[in-house]
């Protein structure tokens, strides 16, 4: 397991970064006292090595000539008296106005110092978690078709766009939006976390039905009652990892809220210009107020009925018709999945049996089902022996 560990770190340290946002945040991270700081050190070098009698000295990083001119006394001033307050004033005033200048070239002067914090996470840009071969694709939806044989047609894309990116040499595993649309309980949010751990990628799962607004997804400007981004650049900020997977489910049941003045904010609306890659790359946050990169995401919705959607957005996806899986699709999936969860063999043939049983009884069950007999399996096999 260890060695597993450290396997995963050295991969994810010589994974590819990308620029994420679209703004020079060291310009804008260094406060005023730390300017004020580093050119206090350059005067007192500066005239250390005057008073011993030799010329010029060390800029301080980050500042030019003309910057320090003002910082320089006149000839014959009496350094022994520094810090004085005359020097104090002058190094304040020069701090401010470089923290001024630097803040506007940075393109984030408007925002507070913690929400530059919390960008400042992104200084280095963001990790791209890739499929390095056409094999390694051909690999993942083999493993992926084993575990859940009834999603064939969904796997068959991811397959087909891992293959394009590994072939295309694209620093980091990217598939095209995709609408999952299939009867309630067949696996689809199964599938797509299954497909997040195969490729090393963080995932996050947004239940439309639960959120009738865009801001889960784009979050939510100010003017509001607070300004939050949304889920998808939360996991980014978090995990530092580019190309996530992004679910959504229930996509249908979404609505609209209206703000006081008068504007709508739906999720299907929010999502049309994450969905289109040419948008996506400059897509400019609400809530940060800055342009993001967000055209490696891969978004995956999922609905029981496309009706309710609008064109516009499913112009957007590929939508991938789904079947329910056979008895002999649920009972090859606890297996896999018992093995997965290290249970031992007698449990799973008791999952298999409650399954048949359970299919007899009603003519069908769903997957989350299945996936309870396992969670109940699991939950006996750790607990105490009675005595």
């Amino acid at each position: 397991m260890a060695a597993h560990a450290a396997c995963l770190q050295e991969r994810i340290n010589y994974m590819p970064r990308i620029p994420f946002i679209e703004a020079r945040l060291g310009l804008a991270e260094e406060s005023p006292k730390a300017i004020e700081r580093r050119l206090t050190d350059y005067l007192t070098s500066l005239r250390a090595k005057r008073r011993s009698g030799k010329a010029g000295g060390p800029s301080p990083e980050g500042h030019d000539a003309a910057d320090q001119s003002s910082l320089i006394p006149d000839p014959g001033f009496d350094d022994r008296k520094y810090p004085s307050k005359e020097d104090l004033y002058r190094i304040q005033s020069r701090s401010n106005k470089l923290f001024e200048r630097r803040r506007a070239a940075s393109g984030l002067q408007h925002l507070n110092r913690q929400e530059l914090d919390r960008l400042s996470v992104l200084r280095d840009g963001v990790r791209l978690v890739p499929v390095e071969t056409e094999h390694r694709a051909d690999e993942l939806a083999a493993e992926l078709h084993v575990a859940m044989p009834w999603m064939a047609a969904a796997t068959e894309e991811v397959w087909m766009a891992l293959r394009r990116s590994a072939a295309a040499g694209e620093p980091g595993a990217r598939i095209p939006p995709l609408l999952l649309d299939g009867p309630p309980g067949i696996g689809k949010t199964v599938w797509a976390r299954r497909l997040g751990e195969l490729l090393g990628v963080p995932s996050d799962a947004i239940d439309a039905s639960g959120e009738p607004a865009s801001f889960s997804v784009t979050g939510l400007q100010k003017g509001w009652s607070g300004a939050a981004p949304g889920r998808p650049v939360e996991l980014i900020l978090r995990t530092l990892v580019g190309n996530p997977i992004v679910v959504v489910d229930e996509i249908e049941k979404t609505g609209q809220v209206h703000s006081n003045r008068g504007q709508s904010h739906s999720m299907t609306e929010g999502l049309l210009p994450l969905l289109e890659p040419a948008s996506a790359r400059r897509w400019s946050c609400p809530a940060f107020r800055v342009v993001f990169d967000m055209s490696w995401v891969s978004w995956i919705l999922l609905s029981n009925s496309i009706a309710p959607l609008p064109e516009p957005l499913l112009s957007r996806v590929r939508i991938v018709r789904l079947e329910p899986p056979s008895l002999d699709h649920l009972i090859q999936f606890a297996w896999e999945e018992g093995r997965r969860r290290d249970l031992q063999t007698v449990s799973i043939e008791a999952v298999e049996e409650g399954i048949r049983r359970l299919v007899f009884d009603k003519g069908e069950i769903s997957l989350r089902t299945v996936i309870r007999l396992l969670e109940r399996a699991k939950f006996l096999e750790r607990r105490p022996p009675l005595n």
